[in-house]
């Protein structure tokens, strides 16, 4: 090309999480029968929503409406009703309709948020981080995404003194982005730490970005905390959606809260831009905003996610169960989202180990591709070709911590049991090779 077009951040577009598949379609075309623990898709793993749910879905379907435009920031009947939820939690900051954006999924959303914000600004985020975040603002920025540490041995909780120092000592930062309940880990944060990440916010006039996709899939005795009940008077904006909620991942429907945008007239502009880029693009999908309003304001709602939590917290006690005992790693229950977190400890990985593979043009695929991959994926590698699960390896969250995640989501009992007791036993004869 006579220019060069390619964007300088384009390097770090990278999602470990979707990437791993490619990896796994080679070794399945192999022979290797392929179980999937890499994504956090519920309708994959064999959940179905109520039939309740699927009939408003239906006949939203034959309402005419539901085929056409919305409007650019949504159809304003779901955005008053999510309006007046936010305004309804004690003791928390009030939003009018204007406060509730629709995007075609988190991942439109999270796209726009880091891709208009000035290059300069950088968002401070949490180490293991969530691709589909620290790859977006790493991209808009052209540098690698600046991180803050999330500490396994204080069940993965912000280490608020790494991000205090971060903020000081580094000007470019703008924002400080938080994920509770936390992928990859499951971490749920207490609201003691979520405020105190919130003064420092304030005390340096930061904005911060809460992903909360998770929020009301929590259960370990965590309790439900929204943005707007701790943020207090810090510019903000909350992600929302439905994906992981009904579930519907198919539907790709998010929203953001946009907190205190009148607090500071730079947020306010940099809101309106994100509303002007929406334009661009006329409208997110209609059907499913549609569907908010009569679904989670149904009354049978509040039982359909208490009885989720209560699946995934018994789900969340076997896999911590699975791994008892098991020496050679850090494995804590998750008290939130699908996710729990394998860490190897420090040293206990080489570039020696291995699982035998029965398949030989699976192992010497493997064996070709472990040569010069960090070491949890050099075991991720392992486990997929002599067992054929696939998870996903911490350093494909920019994690300085050797380890995988994997999800408590099969809906079948024996299989889950299965994938546990074969992933536990895959590490014993992994390290001790």
């Amino acid at each position: 090309m006579r220019r060069n077009i390619v964007h300088e951040g384009a390097a770090n577009l990278s999602y470990a999480i979707r990437e791993i598949v490619a990896v796994a379609y080679e070794i399945r075309d192999l022979g290797q029968a392929i179980t999937w623990e890499n994504i956090g898709d519920p309708i994959e793993k064999g959940e179905r929503v109520p039939e309740w749910m699927s009939l408003i879905i239906k006949e939203l379907v034959d309402d005419p409406v539901s085929w056409g435009y919305c409007d650019t920031a949504g159809v304003p009947a779901t955005r008053n009703f999510l309006a007046e939820l936010v305004n309804q939690r004690p003791g928390g900051v009030q939003v009018s309709t204007d406060d509730i954006i629709f995007f075609n999924g988190l991942g439109d959303a999270v796209a726009k948020v880091y891709g208009f914000l000035r290059r300069e600004a950088r968002v401070l985020g949490p180490s293991p981080a969530y691709s589909t975040h620290s790859s977006a603002e790493a991209a808009h920025s052209g540098y690698n995404h600046v991180t803050y540490e999330l500490d396994p041995y204080n069940g993965w909780l912000p280490d608020v003194d790494d991000i205090r120092k971060k903020v000081k000592y580094n000007d470019s930062i703008a924002g400080i982005l938080l994920l509770s309940p936390d992928n990859p880990t499951g971490a749920v944060y207490p609201r003691e730490i979520v405020e105190e990440i919130a003064a420092i916010a304030r005390e340096h006039r930061l904005f911060m970005i809460a992903d909360e996709i998770y929020v009301h899939i929590v259960y370990n005795g965590n309790p439900r905390l929204h943005m707007s009940e701790w943020i207090g008077d810090v510019p903000a904006l909350a992600m929302r959606g439905i994906s992981k909620e009904y579930p519907w991942p198919g539907s790709r429907c998010g929203w953001l809260e946009v907190l205190n945008k009148h607090r500071d007239a730079n947020f306010a502009e940099y809101v309106e831009s994100l509303i002007a880029a929406k334009r661009l693009e006329v409208c997110s999908t209609t059907l499913p905003q549609m569907s908010i309003p009569p679904i989670i304001g149904d009354a049978r709602y509040p039982a359909h996610l208490a009885a989720r939590a209560a699946t995934f917290d018994a789900r969340a006690g076997e896999a911590a169960a699975a791994f008892d005992g098991c020496d050679s790693v850090i494995v804590i229950k998750p008290g939130g989202a699908f996710y729990f977190t394998v860490m190897f400890k420090p040293g206990v990985l080489n570039d020696r180990q291995s699982l035998p593979i029965q398949n030989a043009a699976v192992r010497q695929r493997i064996e070709d591709m472990v040569q010069g991959v960090p070491p949890d994926r050099r075991f991720v590698y392992y486990l997929m070709g002599a067992t054929g699960i696939v998870v996903v390896p911490l350093s494909g969250f920019q994690s300085s911590h050797d380890g995988f995640r994997m999800t408590i989501l099969e809906t079948d009992d024996a299989r889950r049991t299965w994938i546990y007791q074969t992933v536990r036993e895959a590490i014993d004869t992994y390290v001790a090779s």
